[in-house]
């Protein structure tokens, strides 16, 4: 065994169904996106916490892959569901201007900066990379850092993270597979054409 932990990101509309059937798959962290307000991010929280009097979630006894050995319902199973990592995207102009309110609730494991995202939910899109959007994102990762709550950073090669470990992330997402494989193609493809244009 790698001892490989798994977290999978979840869109907004059926954020509840997908996050339970991924923990039931057996993932054991949910990310979750495009929360726009604290009540967004809590309701996103019970979807994975179990359904406890103590726990306060919405996930009950399911016999899925994650319930073995643990069996559906058992002492177990409920620790299980309370130890999935829950990871939470601010991305938009409500959850940035509730950021206080959301690190403050318990049960977040983790918060993502969403920098494309915010910059077209405030009417800006395309200038992620700009002085004024880099500045919320650096007071954001303050704000969540001073609450002591995780901040992941998602990088596009190693050479980004220096300036997030400054800031004091020390998890990071080396960026996702789509830009990846369109990097390497057009390096391949632009490769391709020299060697074909010595012909």
């Amino acid at each position: 065994m790698h001892s490989l932990g798994t977290m999978i990101k979840v869109d907004w509309e059926n954020r509840g169904f997908a996050a339970q059937r991924s923990v039931g798959a057996g993932f054991g962290g949910v990310l979750f996106a495009d929360s726009r307000s604290a009540d967004d991010v809590a309701e996103c929280v019970r979807y994975v916490r179990p359904e406890t009097p103590e726990a306060r979630g919405v996930f009950g006894a399911s016999p899925r892959r994650h319930a073995l050995p643990n069996h559906a319902g058992s002492p177990a199973y409920v620790q299980a569901l309370k130890d999935v990592v829950v990871g939470v995207m601010i991305e938009k102009r409500g959850a940035v201007d509730e950021l206080e309110r959301i690190v403050a609730l318990p049960g977040i494991d983790m918060v993502q900066w969403g920098p494309n995202d915010y910059a077209m939910s405030i009417g800006r899109p395309g200038e992620a990379g700009t002085d004024a959007i880099r500045e919320v994102e650096r007071r954001v990762i303050r704000t969540v850092l001073d609450a002591g709550v995780p901040v992941r950073a998602e990088i596009a090669s190693v050479n980004a993270a220096p300036y997030y470990l400054e800031l004091g992330v020390r998890h990071f997402s080396l960026f996702h597979d789509l830009q990846l494989i369109e990097a390497a193609w057009k390096d391949g493809g632009n490769r391709l054409r020299e060697v074909i244009g010595t012909l």
